[in-house]
């Protein structure tokens, strides 16, 4: 009998298992089972993407950084540089540089405040200063800050008299050539109109340069027959013009909270500064101020609002300073305290110049303040 040959007409080996006969246990009997596809790609098939495939994916993915992050970085951890002030500055001058020491724990928050003023802003910011009571230090406050944010940041600093009636931001600061105020920039408001023609040196006709404390003054009406208010459009169109030439505006307000420029200038202030020294009628009245606010429905207030506490005298009374510092810190994001300063009592034109050290450096904390608030 002749034997079975492949298709490929060689004739199998009967030792070969693959090629072989079957041994007859190997057989099945029966008849032949159905054929199930089998579940998975076949052998040699190249593997389909699908979920059955995919790699986990991973639960915590490595951040690199980029290049500006690394500058970034370099930015916040470079030195601040060798110490000036103290022994420590003695020691570097008298060595010639040779040794540098490192700055002391004054020096140091002082070049950080510096640094926090003149941090870069998204756009234009308004502070507003507030109290509903006379003498609370509004005016001087805004002046003492518009000579720190002017001097540290190098300019594009303004601030505004926003009283309704007649201020005297205008008489505190440094006269100018002009008597404009914000009345007459009212009436001349057109010539502002088109963005394209006007000029920041065309505001040189109605705000006064402070010199060398680097900021300019709006002033309120100083006219004595002038009986009309301005009101909350008055205020927003000169807001929207200062806005356009100006990065920061400091806005003085007037005693009445419920005039219309005032509750315009709160609604537009980016940051609201509680002012009052320490006497129990300014620091109340101020308290009253932030009552009515959050009753008025004014959001996220303590967020919004810094206070400054300034001495009145030399000499205060410290239990009554510690209340009010206590009460107004639950009430604001933080309370700063000024130091009398007796070149401020006169009522005349403030002498930058002539500022007290400590007077500075504490307007230098307070604005480092507002402007991380900003």
């Amino acid at each position: 009998m002749s034997q079975p040959h492949d298709q490929s007409g060689a004739a199998p080996d009967p030792g070969d298992p693959l090629t072989g006969p079957l041994p007859a246990a190997a057989v099945p009997s029966g008849p032949p089972p159905s054929w199930t596809p089998p579940s998975g790609p076949s052998p040699g098939a190249p593997e389909q993407a699908g979920p059955a495939h995919a790699a986990p994916a991973p639960t915590d993915v490595r951040r690199f950084l980029s290049a500006a992050d690394f500058l970034d970085r370099r930015i916040e951890e470079a030195d601040l540089g060798p110490a000036s002030w103290g022994w420590r500055g003695r020691v570097r001058r008298w060595s010639g540089g040779l040794v540098r020491p490192r700055m002391g724990t004054a020096e140091t928050a002082y070049e950080q405040d510096r640094r926090a003023i003149q941090r870069e802003l998204a756009g234009p910011r308004t502070i507003a200063f507030i109290n509903p009571k006379g003498g609370a230090a509004k005016t001087t406050g805004v002046l003492a800050a518009g000579f720190t944010f002017g001097t540290v940041r190098g300019g594009g600093v303004v601030a505004w008299d926003n009283n309704e009636t007649r201020g005297t931001l205008g008489i505190r600061g440094t006269r100018g050539a002009h008597r404009n105020t914000t009345r007459e920039l009212l009436v001349d408001l057109g010539r502002f109109e088109d963005v394209h023609r006007s000029r920041i040196g065309d505001l040189g006709a109605f705000v006064r340069s402070q010199g060398d404390a680097h900021f300019d003054v709006l002033a309120s009406d100083e006219r004595a027959d002038v009986t009309g208010q301005i009101r909350a459009d008055d205020f927003n169109a000169v807001h929207r013009l200062l806005e356009r030439f100006y990065r920061i505006v400091l806005v003085d307000t007037g005693n009445n909270m419920r005039a219309e420029n005032w509750l315009a200038a709160a609604d537009a202030a980016d940051l609201l500064v509680v002012t009052s020294t320490v006497r129990v009628d300014t620091g109340y009245s101020g308290l009253w101020m932030l009552d009515a606010l959050q009753d008025a429905g004014y959001a996220d207030l303590k967020h919004k609002t810094l206070t400054v506490l300034s001495d009145p005298s030399p000499e205060v009374d410290a239990a009554l300073a510690r209340d009010l510092t206590d009460v107004y810190e639950q009430r604001t994001r933080g309370v700063h305290r000024v130091p009398y300063d007796p070149v401020l009592v006169s009522g005349s034109v403030v002498p930058y110049a002539r500022l007290s050290e400590d007077t500075r450096r504490s307007w230098l904390t307070a604005c480092a303040a507002m402007a991380a608030a900003l």
